[in-house]
């Protein structure tokens, strides 16, 4: 990552982007400047962006004064939309040397490409598991895309307009005779075939012109235009020609060795075709080494959620969760089965980009053509084409009955994760990640090893652990008996009585631990019963993630605490099908379904379960985020609590369902 200078150091500027409170500003100041307006004396700094038409003035200054300049420019990796529609950027190039696109001066970039050993093995393993992380989640510049866009048949041949007058356009020398004669070239060297023109997102949405119009089209070219992936667009082309694009760099990351009619920071180290090589740039780099050099040495990179500088991994994993949510809530939502308290929660989650809409009769929810969801519990007949929606596994410090708002959420477009009557999304995912690459498996242990070290687990209700006897240590866990996921995944073991039985009959000389569902012994719940003449502990109130560090063994119908057992290295034995179940990691004495019997590793069950499925929600920026997020809010805050309304049909509920136990 790119440093400043040892301690703040004050840098003028003359651009009132430097000056505003935001993201830009505070990104520089992190990096360890102090934004200043004035006059600099002799070696001091002055601050300008890229080549931007507000450069001159600070360049002049510099000039007059013998001061050093700095140029500040976007990251590669940018945001979701571009600046111009509001969006902040994820992290910023700052440059003592020169600006990365003009290759009149060798920039920071250019000397790390040129100089660094670049044979850091971490490094280039950070690297690669980077550049597969950002096809996997289609990340590029600006990820404001469907993923799933169509794009035209494969076969053609890749010409990536730029906008008109980019800064590394006008620094390559390049202007629209260039775009024509890199035209000519990419049809004159693939006769017959299609040629299909990319036009820049800021030229699609209006902002500025390109280089290329209709007039350019004919029979072969024509314009491409739709917002789709550009790691899918790159799967789809025999050949990439650019003049200075960021597409060129992200083609040389899928595969390609594009044609390059520019002299972009990423030409002339032997992995494009250059038209005008840079003559200074005589080494040959790996993919690997670029991306580093470009991707991890160089930029500056930030975190939202923490307001502090990170490294490239994290930064990635911020953009990729913003963009997560916009893909999916961007057209806005209509949901049915939402209760009151949960309205405004999930407004905060799904309504940040539109509103969302709440109508419950199937009908005109559909009516209204817009992405529809529904609480998974509630869906019913008529409620096929919804999408299944229901709290996540890290959900919160309280429970949902006690209306504490969920930290993530889960939503399925094809079943649901608890009911094993049809495939879910999750188990697609369990599915994929059968295999997983050495950066994901860093990943998973470092989430476990967080998870564990705070005791966290679904809902993190404190308790303590009473004294459990020596020997063969067995837990079992009740749940609710009307919960939907006993009414579809529990099998003939349906009754917090039966399953504690049934593991008397197999562990009879064991040390049997019952532990209630917190719903259930907070009376809100049905499940509640006398378990002191079969269990020889029943542990009331326990905290669950402290019983599972002390036992041997789980057994459960469809519980959750089974999957955090697994997590713990805790033997888990199951009666019903629950997600977990039926992937070679638990004892199965229930019905599973046949589709699932395949053998997954620990860790690609972890990654799909708590990294691929669920939406995270960060309480204090108000965002999408990563899981590691919201593992450090559950373990040091703030976390939200309900409001005095939700406190007041907290009770409410808790009343209902004790005059419901007294009538029965």
């Amino acid at each position: 990552m790119a440093a400043g200078p040892d301690g703040a150091r004050r840098l003028y500027v003359y651009n009132g982007g430097f000056l505003a409170r935001g993201r830009v500003r505070r990104i520089v100041e992190l990096a360890g400047y102090d934004i200043a307006v004035g006059l600099p004396g002799p070696d001091g700094m002055v601050g300008v962006w890229g080549n931007s038409p507000t450069a001159y003035r600070g360049e002049a200054v510099a000039d007059k004064r013998d001061a050093n300049l700095v140029r500040v420019e976007d990251a590669f990796l940018r945001s979701v939309l571009p600046g111009r529609a509001g969006s902040k950027p994820i992290g910023l190039l700052i440059d003592h040397a020169g600006v990365h696109f003009d290759p009149s001066t060798p920039s920071d970039l250019e000397r790390i490409l040129a100089d660094e050993p670049l044979d850091n093995t971490a490094v280039l393993n950070t690297a690669r598991g980077a550049m597969a992380r950002m096809q996997e989640a289609h990340l590029s510049k600006y990820t404001g895309f469907d993923p799933d866009a169509p794009v035209p048949e494969p076969g053609y041949v890749l010409v990536i307009d730029q906008t008109h007058g980019d800064a590394s356009v006008t620094a390559s020398g390049a202007d629209r005779n260039r775009f024509l004669e890199m035209l000519f070239v990419a049809q004159d060297e693939h006769p017959g075939a299609r040629i299909l023109i990319k036009t820049h997102p800021e030229t699609v949405q209006g902002f500025r012109e390109g280089y290329f119009n209709d007039d350019n089209c004919n029979d072969r070219v024509s314009l491409f235009a739709a917002a789709v992936s550009p790691w899918t667009l790159m799967e789809g082309a025999i050949a990439v020609y650019t003049v200075s694009s960021g597409l060129g760099f992200e083609a040389i990351i899928a595969g390609h060795k594009p044609r390059v009619f520019g002299q972009p920071f990423y030409a002339g180290w032997g992995l494009t075709a250059d038209e005008f090589p840079v003559q200074r740039r005589q080494r040959t780099l790996t993919r690997a080494q670029l991306f580093a050099g470009a991707m991890i040495l160089y930029p500056t990179w930030y975190d939202p959620h923490r307001d502090c500088l990170c490294d490239l991994p994290m930064a990635m994993e911020a953009l990729a969760a913003e963009t997560r949510a916009w893909r999916a809530d961007h057209r806005g939502w209509v949901a049915s089965g939402m209760r009151l308290w949960k309205r405004q929660p999930l407004q905060k989650v799904f309504g940040r980009y539109k509103p969302m809409r709440f109508e419950e009769e199937p009908g005109r929810a559909r009516s209204l053509r817009l992405p529809w969801m529904v609480w998974a519990g509630k869906a019913d007949v008529g409620h096929e084409d919804a999408l299944r929606v229901e709290d996540g596994f890290l959900r919160s410090r309280g429970l949902g009955a006690d209306l504490i708002p969920p930290l993530s959420l889960v939503t399925d477009d094809l079943g649901i994760y608890y009911d094993p009557s049809q495939p879910s999304r999750l188990e697609h995912l369990i599915r994929e990640r059968r295999v997983l690459r050495p950066d994901q498996v860093a990943r998973v242990d470092a989430l476990v090893g967080a998870l564990t070290a705070a005791g966290l687990s679904k809902y993190n209700l404190s308790g303590d652990t009473p004294d459990l006897p020596m020997g063969q240590r067995v837990l079992v866990v009740g749940q609710v008996e009307d919960d939907a996921s006993i009414r579809l995944g529990a099998g003939e073991v349906r009754t917090n009585r039966a399953l504690l039985e049934a593991a008397r009959a197999a562990r009879p000389d064991a040390v049997l631990i019952y532990k209630p569902h917190p719903d259930v012994e907070a009376g809100l719940r049905d499940g509640a019963f006398d378990a002191a003449g079969v269990a020889d502990v029943v542990a009331d109130r326990a905290d669950i993630a402290a019983l599972l560090d002390a036992v041997d063994e789980l057994w459960t119908m469809t519980s959750l605490s089974g999957f955090e057992a697994l997590l713990r290295g805790v033997r888990v034995v199951t009666t019903g099908a629950p997600f977990y179940a039926g992937w070679g990691l638990t004892e199965d004495r229930g019905a599973v379904p046949p589709r699932r019997r395949e053998d997954v590793p620990l860790a690609g069950l972890i990654h799909a379960t708590l990294i691929d499925y669920p939406r995270y929600f960060d309480p204090v920026t108000g965002t999408a985020c990563p899981v590691e997020v919201v593992v450090e809010r559950l373990t040091n805050g703030p976390l939200p609590r309900p409001g005095f309304a939700n406190r007041m049909l907290s009770k409410l509920q808790g009343m209902l369902a004790s005059q419901a136990h007294l009538w029965r």
